[in-house]
């Protein structure tokens, strides 16, 4: 049982996907929760289900890169406010998973930088969404040997012949990898992904038309 901000309860079954529904003006995107990091699934369950991620947007945009939203601050923000501080009060333990990569509709969490976070904890509610780019194996070959050069062997981070393919064909943000924690991937709205990724933004990337969202759990 999870007992949620706004003092609401509910069960999580990990034999269950969960699913949610993301809604914008641009249309809506299905993202998958992985139950292999249930500390993030569970907080962005509860979340979503007490409408903590209603009304607030899509602050930061970089195209080739990610989508970004989730600060509760933007909720009530000015136009040209700057964006990005904002949580719930509280920080989820890294679940960084190598089965789990930055490709093209990955969700993964938000956090602060290594040199004030150290453990890659994940900012309480702020997630981003990959669109990324197409990246050849030897590039892909190349971050790898450079991310493990300096790492104990238990740190290292190897990629599958899958994951490579992936990057090469579909896209992604493979620097990111190791680093922040992936916890689930978009399904269906890539088009809309697409579509946000491209808006026109500010000097802070962030877009120049408000781009808001709702969220619901569906199954």
């Amino acid at each position: 049982m999870i007992v949620g901000l706004m003092g609401m309860s509910f069960s999580v079954n990990e034999s269950d996907v969960k699913m949610v529904l993301i809604s914008t003006s641009y249309g809506e995107m299905k993202v998958k929760l992985y139950n292999e990091t249930p500390q993030h699934r569970d907080n962005f369950i509860r979340l979503a289900s007490e409408g903590y991620y209603n009304g607030t947007l899509f602050h930061r945009v970089i195209n080739n890169f990610m989508i970004q939203g989730g600060d509760p601050d933007s909720r009530t923000a000015q136009a040209g406010q700057n964006l990005g501080q904002g949580g719930p009060g509280y920080t989820v333990p890294a679940e960084i998973n190598h089965e789990f990569f930055h490709k093209k509709g990955a969700l993964a969490a938000a956090r602060k930088p290594d040199h004030v976070n150290p453990e890659h904890a994940s900012n309480g509610s702020q997630f981003y969404i990959v669109k990324g780019r197409v990246i050849p194996a030897s590039e892909v070959a190349t971050m790898e040997e450079r991310r493990n050069l300096n790492l104990p062997e238990d740190q290292k981070w190897y990629y599958t012949d899958d994951q490579v393919n992936t990057y090469a064909t579909v896209g992604g943000t493979p620097h990111l990898d190791g680093s922040y924690t992936v916890f689930g991937e978009l399904t269906e709205g890539f088009d809309v992904l697409d579509a946000i990724s491209v808006a026109q933004v500010n000097k802070m990337s962030r877009p120049n038309v408000d781009i808001q969202m709702e969220m619901m759990i569906i199954q």
